[in-house]
């Protein structure tokens, strides 16, 4: 009722005709500074008043929020329930009954709660004398939160080392320091550092040259020397390179973004060594041919699944579909609908196969009976699927993703997201006309804050996006921290400021909007982890759909050392978000929402901005005039066919697209 009269407020030239102007004149509604810890409860309240700041009898106030869904929720009565970070626009309706209403928009700001820990990130334990080094520290709340507190830094002892304001650690004569990191609130973190005498007398970079492409890492080091030529040990040299297009991170890494010639200097106290780069182009772009189409009209277009044999696809979809297709892809420039499955439901979002290829599992969200849950299909026939259970039990709320996975000695199970308790649910389909639900697991986060959107599990490891909580690892069969299906146990959280990190959409779009961690893929030492991120209005005054886009960034996140993640590569489109991933080879695919179909380069170690490195490989418009909404792209995903090599992409708006990425044209003298 609320949503029609709050419509009804903002589209006057659709009032009916009897409705009468509002005695209410204003909403006033209390308290006027609206922050809230996150994880905190506010209770707001409101009262109507007329031209002459009069209570409005018989008037009825109603809340509820007008957008930042995912981090927190205010019921009709005005008592909000923080459950993470950010802004939660709430819209305040004052009602007499036979008059329009009146709207009252306000914003709730969710803060971190105070400062818990600090955390110098600089581990530096030992410098020379006349050295300097900037520290680098954060401080975080106990819910992992980081704040922005200003962080005042000192020695313990000035005579060996000092440090100013800004963190920079200057070591003056030998001796042990203790350097201490602390907020405004008194919490601290302290660092040992020794100061030794500065004996280099020969200082050099090692390699002294490189030649190498755009995007290539290359690891520096120094090797100092005393003048009788022994080696001087544990030398943290400060870097710099010039021209600055390119990285050079203080571990000594350097990943150039253009080709030409590069300087780099490495500087310990008053000794300076340099070396040089050559870089070439990548030389990694190439053409793409679409192969085949099988364009959707009815319904949007959801997820896209190959079957093992590689000669069916299964398509899910969206806004008030109710099916999944089968499609016949043994020829991949014609593709044909051989048959689909119907449900009670909204929106086939998920779908994937069991490794054998002989069932199949997909989501659903939107029921008409609120069961929603998910669907197992018996593949006998992969062009003919057919119903053969399905799983309600604790997941009415719907289900958004799952993932089938095959581990000895346990068989096979569906890890699933629940999309009205943030858990992930684990289900036992080693008997696949009878699902059970064996485990569940959720992080220690309020319910209004809590979202597990995907999943991806490779050797016994899930990878969690967690939406507010980042990325969560899970050893759930791998048994290194003592994990099962049916025991899932916590091995590790990379956890970031999705606010800070995308402050230019809410510039742009204002508060409440989305963004969180919304898919991962591990690949090597990798995992790629791709925020979903829109702008909570669009561009005001447009009609067309292609002025609306998304945001968002792909993250490399480094997990050669599982306890400790840490990000350390990234990717955006120009225009454009990111969705699903896939990975094969050496590349990796993406939906990129209105910035169409892309796929780069991930060959060799990874560092930096990935795009500005020339390794983006190909790129595709996936809009045309044979869409649900005509030529827009918003491609959802990438699924890579094993047999064929083709890649089979699936847009919001327009279908599936079979496409190929041709190899590097012969260049002819």
């Amino acid at each position: 009722m609320l949503i029609a009269l709050l419509a009804l407020a903002q589209n006057p030239a659709q009032q009916p005709p009897a409705a009468a102007p509002s005695p209410i004149a204003r909403v006033i509604v209390q308290p006027t500074v609206r922050i809230m810890t996150a994880g905190d409860t506010l209770r707001l309240r409101a009262q109507a008043v007329d031209s002459a700041g009069n209570p409005v009898p018989g008037a009825t106030i109603r809340f509820q929020a007008a957008g930042g869904r995912f981090e927190g929720r205010v019921d009709s009565t005005g008592l909000v329930m923080s459950g993470s970070t950010g802004t939660l626009p709430i819209a305040v309706a004052g009602i007499v009954p036979g008059t329009r209403p009146v709207v009252e928009r306000i914003e709730v700001k969710m803060v971190p709660g105070p400062a818990a820990k600090v955390v110098i990130a600089t581990n530096v334990t030992r410098v020379l004398v006349g050295q300097r080094v900037r520290l680098e520290a954060r401080s975080y709340s106990a819910a992992g939160d980081v704040r922005a507190d200003r962080i005042s830094w000192r020695t313990s002892a000035a005579a060996n080392a000092t440090v100013s304001d800004a963190g920079v650690l200057t070591a003056v004569a030998p001796g042990r320091v203790i350097v201490t990191a602390s907020t405004p609130t008194g919490v601290r973190q302290t660092l040992a550092v020794t100061v030794v005498a500065n004996t280099i007398a020969r200082m050099d970079v090692k390699p002294g040259h490189s030649d190498a492409r755009t995007g290539d890492v290359i690891k520096f080091s120094v090797d100092a020397k005393t003048a009788a030529g022994r080696a001087v040990a544990d030398v943290t040299p400060s870097w710099s390179i010039t021209p600055g297009n390119g990285m050079m991170d203080q571990d000594g890494y350097f990943v150039g973004y253009e080709a030409g010639d590069y300087l780099v200097t490495a500087t310990v106290g008053n000794r300076v060594a340099q070396a040089t780069i050559r870089l070439t182009h990548r030389d990694v772009r190439r053409p793409v041919t679409v192969v085949g189409r099988v364009p959707r009209t009815a319904f949007s277009t959801e997820e896209v699944w190959i079957h093992p044999n590689g000669n069916v696809a299964y398509l899910g979809t969206g806004a008030g579909g109710d099916r999944m297709y089968a499609i016949d892809i043994s020829n991949p420039a014609s593709p044909v609908v051989t048959d689909s499955i119907v449900a009670n439901t909204r929106r086939v979002n998920d779908i994937m196969t069991t490794p054998d290829g002989k069932f199949l599992v997909f989501t659903r969200e939107g029921a008409a009976d609120r069961k929603n849950g998910l669907v197992i299909a018996d593949l006998s026939d992969p062009l003919h699927p057919k119903a053969i259970a399905e799983f309600t039990d604790g997941v009415t709320g719907g289900v958004h993703s799952s993932f089938v996975y095959r581990q000895d000695p346990w068989g096979t199970f569906v890890f699933l997201t629940n999309d009205g308790t943030g858990a992930m649910h684990v289900l036992d389909i080693n008997d696949p006309y009878h699902p059970k639900e064996v485990a569940q697991w959720k992080t220690a986060r309020p319910d209004a804050g809590r979202t597990l959107h995907d999943i991806d599990i490779q050797n016994g490891l899930a990878y969690l996006s967690y939406w507010n909580d980042g990325l969560v690892i899970l050893d759930v069969g791998n048994g290194m921290k003592g994990g099962s299906p049916a025991r899932p146990t916590l091995v590790s959280q990379f956890k970031y400021d999705l606010n800070d990190l995308y402050r230019q959409v809410e510039a742009a779009g204002g508060p409440g909007f989305i963004r969180g961690t919304h898919t991962a893929w591990r690949h090597k030492n990798y995992v790629f982890i791709a925020d979903e991120v829109f702008p909570a209005t669009g561009v005001r005054g447009a009609r067309d759909a292609a002025s609306h886009r998304a945001y968002g960034r792909l993250q490399v996140v480094d997990v050669s050392d599982l306890a400790n993640p840490r990000s350390i590569a990234w990717y955006e489109p120009e225009f454009g978000g990111v969705h699903n991933v896939w990975v094969a080879g050496d590349t990796l695919y993406m939906g990129a929402y209105n910035a169409g179909f892309r796929a780069f380069d991930i060959s060799g170690e990874l560092r930096g901005d990935l795009r500005a490195q020339e390794r983006e490989i190909a790129h595709l418009h996936t809009g045309d005039m044979q869409g649900s909404t005509q030529n827009s792209p918003m491609t959802w995903g990438v699924v890579v066919n094993k047999k064929d090599g083709l890649a089979y992409v699936n847009d919001n708006n327009n279908g599936l697209w079979i496409v190929r990425i041709e190899p590097r044209s012969a260049v002819v003298p």
